[in-house]
């Protein structure tokens, strides 16, 4: 088993996550992060980290999330420390279908 983000972090990613993996597998994009799968110990202390309800077993999240993550894990630079979340993320957090309305990675990579 690993963990995974979903759609629930974009346009809020905290990162109160971070702060608590000891492996650092934490990648950040311009609206949210993602988590490498194969870095990732399967420790869940990320899991209740995450103010959004983002962090998922794989077991628990949907086949394309766990895809996502895999893919941008190795485009995105690592994020080892928390840091300031963007200054609307309370206004995003919890909004259905973000997904739809926000590429995890705008102006592709």
């Amino acid at each position: 088993m690993t963990y995974a983000v979903n759609d629930q972090c974009i346009k809020c990613k905290y990162t109160d996550c971070v702060d608590v993996c000891p492996v650092d597998c934490f990648y950040e994009g311009e609206n949210m992060l993602v988590i490498h799968p194969d870095e990732c110990i399967d420790c869940g202390v990320c899991e209740p980290e995450c103010p959004a309800d983002a962090i998922k077993p794989d077991s628990d999240i949907a086949d394309k999330w766990i895809k996502l993550n895999a893919e941008y894990a190795v485009q995105w630079p690592n994020i080892s420390r928390k840091k300031a979340a963007p200054a609307d993320a309370d206004e995003w957090k919890g909004k259905p279908n973000k997904f739809d309305l926000f590429s995890p990675n705008p102006g592709g990579k």
